[in-house]
């Protein structure tokens, strides 16, 4: 009897060929162990990833640091510092093209994927792969993506916070539509300078609402996406414009638009909110920045400051300086500031530099230049109040004091004049020898109690200007020559108040009494002679039609620095020029282009500022210096040092402070 053979289970005799899978078996098996596979890997990705993930609860609570609000001093506004938040806007109040011009450029899939692209991820792993260690990692990410990374993320490009991001994308498609995503997202994103959110970005850069924006204005914020600072309209108006133009073209590949409707994007005008366009007042918005941290301390919530800059003054003032120094760059102007203050000190203009863009090193405050003979009023001024007029009689000649021998610019001598004249004509023999007379410590003292706060050294070669100083200092030294002889301290906010009206500070309630520096007559003989300076002397350049204007100019050995001060009643405006490296410009004086940027400025301010005569400078003159006197000087005065009456009057001189070897 044969032996039995054993079976397997079902009776299947294991020696018996196991029969192949179907095709749509093996499809089936090997699905079902990739399924597996699959969801060990979400799992452990889960749990990895998603320990330490944010706090997703208050998903809608805006968490920022406070902005703050600057205001000119009719109200108008001057600059946003901080982050700046605009009430949201709903989608269905855009117009149609918004929405799908970030779309286009940002994620076309948006309405197909659930959270995330794969092919999108695929294709910045292989980029990350290949250019490993060159630049950041790309992520390929949705705008839902976006969104949780601007929500709950840091913006560190790490595989954990992409892998964190992934997660939190899908977890939002999950619970929020599509329109609702997309509505977070726009009202959410950095625009640069501040605006979060596409109404404050539309406020921001076109000064509209987000409901009016046009199609390429739309184009460009989509495209501010990449960058908001590389492609801003306003730093980089070219480059964002060639992005917009791209946003355009994807917009009508993807049927967004017509093709008519991005050639009628392109013949429509877009105006970029031309105080943002500039940068108008920057450099002042700097300055006064730190102040209000001073007065106030950190900000807690959202400020307003109330400054009292006036912005048609400083736009006048910006193009001035940067057309004035564009004029003069063949002759080596690199730089130019200007400060503006009124009779109280108060800030109406302020241009620290051409162009904030390129620097934000500040010359109206931080620079310290010489300033040559625009310091010589505070040597006159002194002389004044020690007793002399301006028909005082001095002689034009060398002189040498200690080893030091001031000599003129042109290395000629006028002999016997007036110290009217000599201001006028800015004679450096004179203003050494007066100030040597009536004592450097004097001087110091006099310039100390008109508002010059920097280090006053005493050396003779201080009466010609051999003293470091800021435009902001000389505008507010020569303040209370414009306002009737009363101090001016410079001072740029008037009150600081929260959002919600709370007032932090006011400048009026510590305001005090003004206190008068200068007195009759030497305020009167300052000013009559200072106006001469404009009217026939080395600032002839700045005068203005028929303005009661003053001022003097200033220009530094090798022609380091140029100045020109000038005033009228009650407004006070400094002017320099010069180069950052310190080095020389090319012949350019006081009398060149910092009169010209001050002529150019005034021109346009004086009207809109009516001003009145210049107040103190209407007392009685002195007599005229007796003939007998001038005679008996001319008979005494050295040979060949004397000009002739009938040559005419002296010719002008721009003024100079002495370099150790004087290149005459």
């Amino acid at each position: 009897m044969a032996n039995a053979q054993s079976s397997g289970p079902g009776g299947r005799d294991p020696r018996t060929p196991r029969a192949a899978r179907s095709p749509l078996q093996a499809i089936l098996y090997w699905g079902m162990v990739l399924g597996v596979w699959a969801l060990i890997f979400v799992v452990a990705f889960f749990a990895v990833f998603a320990v330490d993930l944010p706090d997703t609860s208050k998903l809608y609570d805006v968490k920022r640091q406070p902005s703050v609000s600057y205001l000119d001093r009719s109200g108008g506004l001057v600059a946003v510092r901080g982050s700046q938040y605009a009430p949201p806007v709903d989608l269905d109040k855009l117009p149609p093209y918004v929405p799908k011009a970030f779309i286009a450029i940002e994620d076309r899939w948006y309405y197909w994927h659930f959270g995330f692209n794969p092919w999108g991820i695929i294709r910045s792993q292989l980029y990350n792969l290949t250019h490993h260690g060159q630049g950041p990692l790309r992520g390929g990410s949705t705008i839902t993506q976006q969104l949780a990374r601007n929500l709950f993320l840091t913006p560190n490009q790490t595989y954990r916070r992409k892998a964190q991001e992934l997660i939190l994308a899908v977890w939002l498609e999950a619970r929020f539509s599509k329109k609702q995503i997309l509505e977070l997202y726009l009202n959410r994103v950095y625009f640069g300078a501040g605006a979060y959110g596409i109404e404050a970005a539309s406020q921001r850069y076109f000064n509209k609402p987000a409901s009016q924006l046009t199609l390429g204005e739309a184009a460009i914020l989509a495209g501010m996406m990449k960058g908001p600072s590389r492609y801003s309209p306003v730093a980089a108006s070219d480059r964002a414009s060639r992005r917009a133009t791209m946003v355009l073209d994807e917009m009508v590949r993807i049927h967004a638009i017509t093709p008519e409707q991005r050639a009628e994007a392109f013949v429509t005008p877009v105006r970029v909110n031309p105080v943002l366009a500039n940068q108008r007042a920057q450099y002042f918005t700097d300055w006064v920045d730190d102040q209000v941290r001073q007065l106030v301390g950190e900000p807690t919530e959202d400020l307003v400051v109330e400054t009292t800059l006036d912005l048609p003054l400083q736009a006048s003032a910006e193009q001035a300086v940067q057309g004035g120094v564009a004029a003069a760059k063949a002759q080596g102007v690199q730089q130019g500031a200007l400060v503006s203050l009124d009779g109280e000190g108060r800030v109406r203009a302020y241009v620290g530099g051409t162009n904030y863009l390129q620097t934000q090193f500040d010359r109206a405050t931080m620079a310290r230049r010489q300033a040559g003979s625009a310091f010589k009023p505070f040597v006159y001024l002194t002389a004044m109040e020690a007793g002399r007029t301006p028909e005082t009689p001095v002689v034009d000649e060398p002189v040498t004091i200690g080893t030091w021998q001031p000599r003129n610019y042109t290395g000629k001598y006028l002999g016997p004049i007036t110290l009217q004249v000599a201001l006028k004509e800015s004679i450096n023999t004179v203003a050494a020898r007066l100030a040597n007379e009536v004592g450097t410590a004097n001087v110091a003292a006099t310039a100390r109690r008109l508002g010059i706060t920097s280090p006053i050294q005493l050396d003779p070669s201080m009466a010609l200007g051999a003293v470091e100083v800021s435009p902001m200092e000389m505008a507010q030294a020569y303040a209370p020559f414009s306002n009737g002889g009363f101090f001016a301290k410079a001072y740029a906010i008037e009150r600081i108040r929260t959002a919600s009206g709370r007032v932090l500070y006011d400048h009026g309630v510590s305001q005090a009494e003004r206190r008068p520096v200068i007195g009759q007559p030497a305020l009167s003989y300052m000013i009559q002679m200072m106006r001469q300076v404009i009217q026939s002397g080395t600032g002839m350049r700045a005068k203005v039609g028929t303005y009661d204007l003053a001022g003097k100019t200033g220009t530094t050995s090798d022609y380091r620095d140029a100045w020109f001060i000038g005033y009228t009643g009650g407004f006070v405006t400094a002017v320099w020029t010069g180069r950052d490296d310190n080095t020389s410009m090319r012949k350019v004086t006081g009398g060149a282009a910092p009169a010209g940027i001050w002529h150019d400025y005034m021109t346009a301010a004086l009207p809109r500022l009516k001003v009145q005569p210049i107040p103190g400078g209407d007392v009685a003159p002195p007599p005229p210096t007796s003939p007998d006197l001038i005679g008996d000087l001319l008979n005494g005065a050295p040979a060949g040092l004397v000009r002739p009456p009938e040559q005419g009057p002296p010719e002008p001189q721009p003024d100079r402070v002495p370099a150790e070897t004087p290149p005459y």
